[in-house]
């Protein structure tokens, strides 16, 4: 087994947090800021060199406006204000998703994240914001066609997502006991290791990072073949 070079995370529990303490669901977003922060630090910490965090979903726009409006404004807040220091630990932003449907002052904000940390290398970041995975599928099938392409093969689609020198997710985690990937990263997902942990994400830190990175080591990528 090698290294954990790509964690995931599907940021699950916001709301169950907040509830649990009588707080309103915002607040738990607000603490879920704080715990992507504690993750990355983690990653970087443990020596990994992608995280992809599931934002916001193609769905997630079915939730009440108030609370989608309170989300896209905290993203694009949180993002801008932390340019300083993604620039002081390495990170660098991508943006990983349908820009289509996006509030513009959002998606501005993000832009300007990923411009402002192109540079970095420590540690890679993808917000998966308005993400879903057959969206990105069928958005990688129509770039590809209206490239000229005609004959497809797994590899063709993997050129064309909108990531694609980042390297599929050797572990895929979620929080809050869910067990279902949610439409998370569907085509780079083929063979990565899952975990499915029950603390709610508001409470993941660095020390969950240690835990994750464990659980993964323990673990035997046989690709379908065998060990030997």
């Amino acid at each position: 087994m090698g290294n954990l070079n790509h964690l995931a995370c599907i940021m699950d529990g916001n709301g169950r947090w907040a509830e649990q303490r009588g707080l309103k669901r915002t607040d738990g977003h607000k603490e879920g800021a704080y715990a992507a922060e504690r993750v990355a630090k983690g990653c970087i910490k443990n020596g990994i060199r992608f995280l992809t965090l599931y934002c916001f979903s193609t769905e997630n726009w079915k939730r009440p406006k108030d609370e989608v409006n309170y989300l896209m404004g905290l993203l694009s807040m949180q993002v801008q204000a932390n340019i300083p220091k993604f620039n002081k630990l390495d990170i660098r932003i991508l943006f990983l998703g349908n820009k289509e449907g996006m509030p513009e002052s959002a998606y501005k904000g993000l832009m300007k994240a990923v411009e402002a940390t192109k540079d970095n290398s420590t540690l890679t970041v993808q917000l998966a914001i308005n993400y879903g995975g057959w969206d990105e599928i069928a958005r990688a099938a129509n770039k590809a066609v209206e490239s000229g392409i005609t004959t497809f093969t797994p590899e063709t689609l993997l050129s064309f997502v909108d990531n694609p020198t980042v390297p599929s997710p050797d572990m895929i985690v979620r929080s809050a006991g869910e067990k279902r990937l949610s439409g998370f990263l569907l085509l780079q997902s083929n063979y990565s290791e899952f975990g499915f942990y029950d603390e709610l994400w508001p409470d993941w830190n660095e020390t969950m990072v240690d835990r994750i990175v464990d659980d993964y080591l323990s673990r035997t990528r046989k690709y379908g073949g065998l060990v030997k």
